[in-house]
């Protein structure tokens, strides 16, 4: 009769360290496995917000506008690019619905009818940043938000207006001399934990014109408003955190090294935060400035 072998203590104890040691070395390649799907759809989703803006321009004549102001010829006030361009992102029926509820009530903040509020995008949320997949609610107003992780860059500064998405902006790829691949169009920024700012169907903004909602400049200055209260010095594009508020004022992503900007020509590219110094340069669209290569 054969005797059955077991494990000793002794063995069990060195298999258990070398499957340890086998999960320590797998889970950082697992991570960046991850963490490079996650950039590359980030990349993609932007490649598709400037092309669905050059169907837009194709279609009306100019790129959508940053954000609406009750002045704006077409209506739905306080809305902006990423509504704008629903019907180029195969979001047509939502869109429909959302002219309707304008009808209804020309307050966005009504929801029902403006259903848009909770509406989340997989178009406008970048994977890595890990609020802008599900409804979040605003510390301060309260109100159930869909939040965008992507937003138009104004320029140096949104009232600056020196950039190609602002307030009530209509700009013509014609009027970019600086050059479409040389220009910056859309830009990565994650939403602070407040959740007051950041909402892709409508919102006022820092200033009521939509800065830090749906577009923003490169060198914000700081703000004092409802939303936030942030020093008057220019925010620069380095690593943020989401416990600041004062992030909100400011391009980064949860990407390592920098974020990925989609340019008016419709390429897309990575900046590293070694880049802030250019940043400018590239979000005017006619300032003339020499760029130097990256």
């Amino acid at each position: 009769m054969s005797r059955r072998t077991a494990f000793t203590l002794v063995e069990l104890l060195v298999v258990i360290a070398i499957i340890a040691i086998l999960i320590g070395l797998l889970l950082p390649a697992v991570q960046k496995v991850r963490a490079a799907a996650a950039g590359l759809s980030c990349k993609n989703k932007l490649k598709q917000i400037a092309l669905a803006s050059h169907g837009y321009h194709d279609a009306v004549g100019v790129l959508p506008p940053g954000h609406r102001s009750p002045a704006f010829a077409e209506g739905m006030a306080y809305t902006g690019w990423p509504l704008a361009l629903l019907p180029y992102l195969e979001q047509e029926p939502l869109y429909r619905v959302s002219r309707a509820a304008f009808a209804i009530s020309p307050v966005f903040q009504f929801n029902p009818p403006h259903v848009g509020m909770t509406a989340v995008l997989s178009s406008y949320q970048c994977p890595a940043d890990p609020y802008s997949g599900r409804v979040q609610v605003s510390t301060i107003y309260g109100l159930p938000v869909a939040l965008t992780s992507y937003f138009g860059v104004a320029g140096t500064a949104a009232l600056a207006k020196d950039g190609s998405v602002y307030s009530d902006s209509k700009t013509t790829l014609l009027a970019i001399t600086d050059g479409t691949s040389n220009t910056l169009l859309y830009g990565e920024r994650p939403a602070a934990k407040t959740f007051n700012l950041g909402w892709w169907y409508g919102g006022l903004g820092s200033d009521g014109k939509g800065t830090a909602e749906m577009h923003l400049g490169v060198r914000e200055p700081g703000a004092s408003s409802l939303a936030m209260t942030c020093p008057p010095t220019a925010r620069p594009f380095v690593l943020a955190s989401f416990d600041d508020p004062c992030s909100a004022l400011q391009f980064w992503s949860m990407h390592s090294g920098g974020a990925h900007f989609a340019l008016a020509d419709g390429s897309v590219r990575f900046l590293p935060y070694s880049a802030n110094a250019i940043l400018p340069a590239l979000a005017t669209r006619n300032g003339g400035e020499i760029v130097p290569a990256e």
